[in-house]
């Protein structure tokens, strides 16, 4: 039987070769990923067909572009829809991954480190690149919040520092440890259900398997339904979060 750890293995898919020492090879977790891309754009590619009543497509197309629209702008303020395509791409991309990685046929990418990582570090990047366009070296006011006394400023501005560099290492962690855990637990409690089964055909007392093998598939069950509301949960607080940092530098003035 499998281990729990197995299925986030990265296999390679197609061998490329290597420039200036970087390998592009195509791996399994690639392919995950092009394929939540590509789920994504022929989503919106459907429900974005115009029609005089709305398809159920269409309908949950609009509700997801609504409920990012309103975060957006209930966070950033007027400007939040200048930033709207960002947030919502970062929001289906993700969700899309988790939700594909709930197929056995397909890994989850998002429970790749380096995965979560990069999303992580480009919003960041984002981040730092509209504080510097928007306040040039003002930007640097982010660290020294208005009201503060003087006298303590010295302790505040390097918290706010260290506090702005771990940003991209708690958004990541976050994203990747609910995505891994999730899945270990299935694929235990997936465990139980065949190895109590099994036990079961021993007969005798043996047989009280069967028992426990129906709680486990029960739990199964309840677990891989919570997966999917958790798997638009972390996708949600990912754009709330990106949402958030956007308004430090944007609404810098305020800090």
């Amino acid at each position: 039987m499998a281990g729990p750890m197995e299925q986030f293995e990265i296999h390679q898919v197609l061998a490329l070769p290597k420039i200036a020492g970087m390998d592009f090879s195509i791996t399994n977790v690639t392919l995950a990923m092009f394929a939540a891309a590509a789920a994504v754009m022929l989503f919106f590619a459907v429900a974005a067909r115009k029609a005089i009543v709305p398809s159920r497509m269409q309908s949950v197309g609009e509700l997801m572009f609504e409920l990012v629209d309103d975060l957006s702008e209930s966070i950033i303020g007027h400007e939040g829809r200048r930033y709207f395509p960002l947030v919502f791409s970062l929001f289906m991309f993700i969700m899309m991954m988790n939700v594909l990685g709930m197929f056995v046929v397909i890994p989850t990418a998002t429970s790749q480190l380096s995965v979560t990582v990069s999303l992580a570090v480009l919003t960041i990047l984002v981040v730092v690149f509209v504080g510097f366009q928007r306040n040039g070296l003002g930007f640097f006011k982010l660290f020294a919040p208005t009201g503060v006394p003087l006298f303590i400023m010295p302790l505040i501005v390097p918290i706010e520092i260290l506090s702005f560099l771990i940003r991209p290492l708690t958004l990541s962690l976050r994203l990747f440890g609910n995505m891994i855990g999730g899945h270990v637990v299935l694929n235990i409690f997936g465990g139980f259900v065949v190895s109590l089964g099994l036990l079961a055909l021993g007969g005798g007392i043996a047989s009280l398997g069967i028992l426990g093998s129906g709680v486990a598939l029960g739990s199964v069950v309840a677990l891989l339904a919570l997966e999917f509301v958790v798997a638009f949960l972390q996708a949600f607080v990912f754009a709330v979060l990106a949402c958030v940092y956007l308004n430090d530098v944007v609404n810098l003035h305020s800090h």
